[in-house]
């Protein structure tokens, strides 16, 4: 098993998005505008959309909305979801009266609660938003969207509808997600957090499925690895035990084209503005260090795994490099080491299979090992920590405001890095 909650959070990442004029990167001058990137996913595990929940702090509501409009002016918001489809899920009272905003980028809808129905002006400008092309969310949760007239007017204007998997009976939400379906109005099921309420859901009429199921190991009775997944253990073995230098590094890989190939052409990618090329796994060891490519070999690796949902994919890669990032003030090679914690923190989920069972074939260092399996070491702390920011539960009322902005510019690189290493390993787009 995995350390408590190390796969278990929320499938929500807290991306910060920059203000306009202010570096978004690790040692910003100023604070970044900390959200919650969280994935939709249509039942083939693809992208559908992002929710993107804005963290605010009492009294700063003016300052919040002010900051929200610059980052969509801007084009901040567009770069954090890649292009893609994405709700902005504001409270009410921060939806904008100067909406053209929101008009002019026709991937940017709004997220909105049932009790927007019982505001009588707010009603009148979504309208208007609506006729003129806004796409909105309706998150009815365990309300039933038809159980009043005002209710019923809301539900005219939105194109999809939100059903809380967790607060309704199964027989229930299958009853609501069909009636909707039949009506034409796109269903997404919400806060699916296992993998048997997920099962469900594939045999119901959806758009879309959200939750942490995506983060969370499934449950198998005897683990059962495929000849590819065992060759990814037995190289992230060697990588791990033969202590390789620059030439045994080279070697190791030599005969795996494919992944010599992905490596190389993602460090010498224009993400990295590297001074020359690099034209073999043994120049870039020794360039970038025998560590750090022990570590890019095991990220190419994971890449690799095109069964998995890119999703999943990319929060281990993000994860990967904020541990890293929060392990600069510790002695020298533990930052390599805390990269491993973060990239591995979801090798159960990506392989379906036990933690303590996947490192029975690695053979990590204990350092390494404990904090994957909640036995504590020096990574746990910052496991939990990044965790903790992962799953929105980072906040004032825990640490320093001087945390969360340095937590918010960590995770704004991890975010663009993550994004950028797996479009170039997977050899997509970035912005898919």
């Amino acid at each position: 098993m995995s350390t408590p909650n190390a796969s278990h959070s929320p499938a929500a990442a807290t991306a910060p998005v920059s203000v306009p004029g202010v570096q978004g990167y690790e040692g910003a001058s100023a604070a970044p505008l900390p959200v919650l990137r969280v994935p939709m996913l249509d039942r083939e595990r693809q992208l559908f959309a992002y929710e993107i929940v804005f963290h605010r702090e009492a009294g700063d509501e003016q300052t919040l909305l002010q900051n929200v409009l610059a980052t969509i002016t801007d084009g901040a918001l567009t770069r954090l979801v890649r292009g893609n489809r994405a709700f902005l899920n504001l409270p009410s009272e921060l939806l904008p009266e100067d909406f053209d905003v929101l008009l002019h980028q026709p991937r940017l809808g709004v997220v909105l609660q049932p009790h927007t129905a019982n505001d009588a002006p707010l009603m009148k400008r979504l309208q208007q938003m609506a006729q003129r092309g806004c796409q909105f969310v309706l998150d009815a949760s365990d309300t039933d969207p038809e159980s009043t007239l005002p209710l019923e007017t809301l539900l005219h204007m939105v194109q999809l509808v939100r059903l809380d998997a967790s607060r309704l009976s199964p027989e229930c939400l299958k009853e609501r997600a069909e009636h909707l379906h039949a009506r034409g109005i796109r269903v997404i099921a919400g806060q699916v957090n296992d993998h048997q309420t997920y099962e469900r859901c594939l045999e119901l009429p959806l758009q879309a499925i959200q939750g942490r199921y995506l983060l969370v190991p499934q449950p198998v009775a005897v683990p059962v690895l495929t000849a590819n997944r065992l060759s990814m253990l037995r190289l992230m073995r060697v990588l791990q035990e033969s202590n390789p230098g620059p030439v045994e590094l080279g070697n190791i890989i030599r005969d795996d084209a494919v992944l010599s190939y992905k490596l190389l052409s993602c460090v010498n990618s224009a993400y990295f503005a590297l001074p020359r090329q690099l034209k073999s796994v043994q120049q870039a060891a020794i360039f970038f260090g025998v560590t750090r490519m022990r570590n890019w070999i095991d990220t190419m690796a994971m890449c690799g795994m095109d069964d998995r949902p890119p999703e999943l994919l990319r929060a281990a890669l993000i994860r990967a490099h904020m541990c890293e990032k929060l392990a600069a003030g510790m002695p020298p090679g533990h930052a390599e080491m805390a990269f491993t914690v973060g990239l591995f923190s979801l090798l159960d989920t990506l392989m379906c299979a036990p933690m303590e069972f996947l490192l029975t074939h690695l053979r990590l260092v204990p350092e390494i090992s404990d904090a994957l399996t909640g036995r504590g070491g020096p990574f746990a702390p910052l496991l939990q920590q990044m965790l903790a920011w992962e799953a929105g539960e980072l906040t004032s009322e825990h640490v320093m405001p001087q945390r969360i902005q340095r937590m918010a510019a960590i995770y704004l690189g991890a975010t663009q890095w993550a994004d950028q290493v797996y479009a170039n390993a997977s050899g997509k787009a970035a912005a898919e």
